[in-house]
């Protein structure tokens, strides 16, 4: 009966190792599911950022096109060309 027992013994302790591995497993995989989230919220608001600097920058560069900068002649004229149109087809509009 001795070796049942001892054998009783040494399955008991491997289900408990097991039992405390698993419960380990899973605070590690609570911690890294909070990790992961923190981390995809901040790619969330990095990309909002960038999306907003990458508006401002368009705008800017809009702007110094308007201001007629060297660079920008050509798409200033087009520019200000476009904006004719929009003004002449309002204009049209409203005469009608």
């Amino acid at each position: 009966m001795s070796k049942i027992e001892d054998i009783v013994d040494a399955l008991e302790n491997k289900i408990s190792k097991v039992l405390h591995k698993n419960e380990v497993l899973k605070q590690t995989n609570v911690k890294l599911s909070e990790r992961l989230e923190e981390q995809q919220q901040k790619l969330l608001n990095q990309q909002e950022e960038l999306a907003s600097w990458v508006d401002k920058y368009e705008t800017l560069r809009i702007a110094n096109s308007m201001l007629g900068s060297d660079e920008n002649k050509r798409e200033t004229k087009l520019k200000i060309n476009a904006l004719i149109r929009d003004i002449d087809h309002c204009i049209s509009q409203i005469s009608e």
